[in-house]
């Protein structure tokens, strides 16, 4: 059936995919040259939760056409997408070490036609609402209960685009479509709230007709609970889409750039490496060592 294999990882066992996903990340960037790695770092365990808790998908049958939907709205981050797939099973893990290169079919925002589990090639942000949307009418109207799972970041809702979509939801009942958005606080430009400042966003999304949760975008059994109770309510008859608000920080996991928009894009030299290596065990390790 494809089912997600959160029968089989514990909590415990998915924050050790967050570590080993964020060591890739830093991997990837070396290869690179550069990375997102404040952007990418923030929706990690957003991610894992999906991946390994959520989405019912079939790595080795990627096309499946009941499959959950996901799109990475904001498609800089993917690098933080691409172990988790190669994790899965959608291609060899050697893949990782080409990303970027020539030839390589890893880009630094994912291309549908290339990379096996990627839905949407995402690029300009404010678009994955929308195409989201589109894909949830497709869905029901095969008669599909598959789900379509859209990730934005905060800085994407200035996009007038992802507000439309968001009506537009609401109005069609689309109870199969959840957005996650990823309020990092952050953008390349610098401060959201300086950019624009678009809090309280719960009373937004709610004037929205949308159904919303905030909470800790790093805290991965909040994570999967409000995704379990997404499923159910949308399998019950629900009738409005559902949107998480998740806090996060950017750049989580490495102390020297956390919360950082000079971090949007960055690259670690061979010394500022191992000190983030050594601060993502540390931090991960010591959050393990609170919760016990």
């Amino acid at each position: 059936m494809g089912l997600p294999v959160r029968q089989r990882l514990s909590v415990d066992e998915l924050q050790q995919r967050c570590i080993a996903t964020r060591i890739e990340v830093l991997d990837e960037a070396e290869v690179a040259g550069s990375g997102h790695l404040g952007p990418a770092f923030s929706v990690i365990e957003m991610l894992v939760a999906l991946y390994y808790g959520f989405l019912n998908v079939r790595p080795s049958e990627p096309g499946w056409p009941d499959r959950d939907r996901f799109i990475l709205g904001k498609g800089h981050a993917c690098s933080a997408v691409y172990p988790i797939l190669a994790d899965l099973g959608y291609f060899g893990r050697e893949q990782l070490a080409d990303f970027t290169r020539l030839g390589s079919i890893l880009g630094d925002h994912p291309d549908m036609r290339k990379v096996p589990g990627i839905d949407f090639s995402s690029g300009s942000l404010g678009h994955g609402l929308s195409i989201g949307i589109g894909m949830a009418e497709g869905l029901r109207l095969r008669r599909a209960e598959s789900k379509v799972v859209v990730l934005m970041g905060d800085g994407e809702l200035n996009e007038g685009q992802v507000w439309e979509a968001a009506a537009y939801a609401a109005h069609r009942k689309l109870a199969s479509v959840l957005g996650i958005v990823d309020i990092n606080k952050v953008s390349v430009d610098g401060a959201t709230a300086d950019i624009l400042e678009l809090e309280p966003l719960t009373d937004k999304w709610n004037a929205f007709g949308w159904r919303v949760e905030r909470l800790d975008g790093h805290d991965l059994a909040a994570l999967l609970a409000a995704l379990e109770a997404f499923r159910a309510y949308s399998d019950s008859g629900g009738d409005r889409p559902t949107v998480l608000l998740a806090d996060t920080v950017a750049g989580r996991g490495v102390s020297f750039i956390e919360g950082m928009a000079e971090w949007h894009v960055g690259f670690l030299g061979p010394a500022d490496r191992q000190r983030a290596v050594s601060d993502i065990r540390t931090m991960f390790s010591a959050a393990e060592t609170v919760q016990a």
